[in-house]
């Protein structure tokens, strides 16, 4: 098998790729299946004027990257700034991993974790999470091979919404240390970034950006945390892809940064409402689903108890104009991943339309 060939046969089944860019495009006006509060506009920053639209430099600006370092209270030499959290995945990955290598990631989860690693000739261990949905380092421990390289995590997860507990963290990095390997964390829903198991810890790995919580994707703006030489690696890589991000995007992510407290208090203002009711809405309907309370994401997992596919009924909701993220895209056909940081009316608009889809013959429950 050719290093292409390997690659097509990495691919998932059904990609969010597919899903979000050609079979849902266009078909929407209630957006409740993105997983990230709605965009920003370019009126909420500022930028200097006399802005030298220069190259920059592979890691990012000092201006930035003092920034970024700052969230986790450590040092500037440990960052390396992307154009989004996907391009420090694929540059983390190929700094770390070589053939044979093997990767333990979590199903559902973000694809991409799963579909890079063979690309690069290294086999992936797809780990289910337990009953309620918790990650387990003795599963973990038990599944790790002689060649064990990475262990790959979402915290929260995307798209259960969970966070991985402490006591799991601190024997995952045990685990790592000993057999000489890593541990990636992808951030990107962490609003206290100084929590992060990557502070101090030259064997963990953390990912972020400003897509998700600041709702800024379109900067494309993400970053590695790690020691100085992961940190180091993943912008020799970069410089042999894309060379730099735009300082004009960088001056704007710096003008986002200086304002973190007042980001952070507004997600949470934002997503607190729309919570309550899918709270009240997956109350109304146990028979037919159930929700997974999330632990700081702007959406939540939906179970379903229809015994509908997930990718059905969200094809079904489409024909509705309501956007929904079926699991399929992240490995799983029992659920989907349902978005709540929107304004009060379009959140009640939407659950709306999805109890027309959900119960067609009418709702269930009390």
């Amino acid at each position: 098998m050719t290093p292409l060939d390997a690659g097509i046969a990495a691919k998932s089944v059904y990609s969010i790729a597919r899903w979000t860019f050609v079979d849902a495009a266009g078909r929407y006006d209630v957006d409740l299946g993105n997983s990230y509060v709605p965009s920003r506009r370019l009126s909420d920053l500022t930028v200097p004027a006399d802005l030298k639209l220069d190259y920059g430099t592979d890691r990012g600006t000092t201006e930035l990257r003092d920034r970024i370092a700052g969230l986790y209270g450590g040092r500037p030499e440990s960052v390396t700034v992307t154009h989004g959290a996907q391009e420090a995945l694929f540059l983390l990955f190929d700094v770390l991993l070589r053939p044979g290598d093997q990767v333990i990631a979590f199903n559902p989860g973000w694809q991409p974790l799963l579909d890079l690693p063979p690309r690069l000739g290294a086999s992936v261990t797809v780990l289910p999470y337990g009953p309620d949905l918790s990650v387990d380092a003795a599963a973990v421990t038990a599944a790790a091979g002689e060649n064990l390289r990475l262990i790959a995590l979402n915290s929260p997860c995307n798209p259960t919404g969970l966070r991985v507990e402490e006591e799991e963290l601190r024997a995952l990095v045990a685990l790592v240390a000993e057999r000489d390997a890593y541990l990636l964390v992808d951030e990107e829903y962490a609003i206290d970034l100084s929590r992060s198991p990557a502070v101090g810890q030259d064997r963990v790995i953390s990912v972020s950006g400003l897509s998700k919580t600041y709702g800024l994707p379109g900067l494309r703006t993400g970053w590695v945390y790690g020691s100085p030489q992961v940190a180091e690696a993943c912008a020799e890589r970069k410089f042999l892809t894309s060379i730099a991000n735009s300082v004009l995007c960088e001056a704007l992510a710096c003008s986002a940064l200086d304002r973190h407290e007042n980001y952070a208090r507004e997600y949470h203002r934002l997503c607190a409402p729309g919570l309550r009711l899918v709270e009240k809405w997956a109350a109304r309907h146990p028979d037919a689903v159930r929700l997974v309370p999330p632990q700081g994401t702007p959406f939540a997992w939906i179970q379903l108890r229809t015994g509908e596919t997930s990718l059905a009924l969200c094809r079904r909701a489409l024909e509705a104009g309501l956007l929904l993220t079926p699991g399929e895209t992240m490995g799983s056909d029992e659920g989907f991943r349902l978005g709540f940081a929107r304004d009060v009316d379009t959140v009640t608009e939407g659950l709306r339309r999805l109890d027309t889809v959900l119960l067609p013959d009418g709702p269930s429950g009390g």
